[in-house]
């Protein structure tokens, strides 16, 4: 699902800079570059955004907004906030895919306007939805009644970053593997005896689906 921009020239800039970033990493596409994957003239893609780091800018602000909608679709369709968690991790999979292990330290690094909208989505959304997550799991006994929310919360975030972060992890060929290994180690060790029953049943629904 892909959240509307009203210009359609605009969106197919933005659609199409999102395929060469995500491939290439942020650093090395140029505004050159761009222009010839569209086939337009770098003065139309002016017209529309001021630079660089503007396109870079809309481009995280656009995909953050087209990946809440698919993790509200989530939500609604997991049996638990178990299920939730690990479908939500498997989306991650699926984008990841076409994505430049680079590209968020890169951004980090590189592009301040457009990591701080990350930091504020981090924050505004992705922090709430883990948060109220892990409180509907303790209410529904699949976690433990003794972990902290705001610390947990905060953890399985900062897991995900730290997984794309190649000066943690500098010899990993395949992080959506990290990822899942994150994702376990996290899960697992907060579960109930009813959590790893549903935990289980979800990891091998997942398996099947992916036959």
């Amino acid at each position: 699902m892909n959240v509307p921009v009203n210009d359609p020239i605009k969106e197919k800039i933005l659609v199409e800079s999102q395929k060469l970033l995500w491939k290439y990493g942020v650093r090395t596409i140029t505004m050159d570059d761009i222009a010839r994957r569209l086939g337009i003239s770098k003065k139309t893609i002016y017209q529309h955004f001021v630079d660089k780091e503007d396109i870079v800018y809309q481009v995280i602000s656009h995909h953050l907004g087209n990946e809440m909608c698919e993790v509200d679709k989530l939500m609604k369709v997991a049996a638990n906030p178990v299920e939730e968690m690990l479908l939500v991790s498997e989306m991650m999979r699926r984008h990841a895919d076409a994505v430049n292990p680079s590209l968020l330290v890169d951004v980090q690094r590189y592009y301040p306007k457009a990591w701080a909208v990350f930091l504020e989505h981090k924050e505004n959304r992705i922090l709430k939805d883990i948060t109220d997550s892990l409180k509907r799991g303790i209410e529904q006994k699949f976690y433990r009644t003794d972990i902290d929310l705001e610390t947990m919360a905060r953890l399985r975030v900062e897991l995900i970053q730290l997984g794309f972060d190649d000066r943690v992890f500098p010899h990993t060929k395949d992080v959506m593997v990290l990822q899942d290994q994150l994702l376990h180690h996290f899960v697992r060790g907060i579960l109930t005896d009813a959590g790893f029953v549903a935990y289980n049943h979800s990891v091998e629904k997942l398996k099947k689906s992916a036959i």
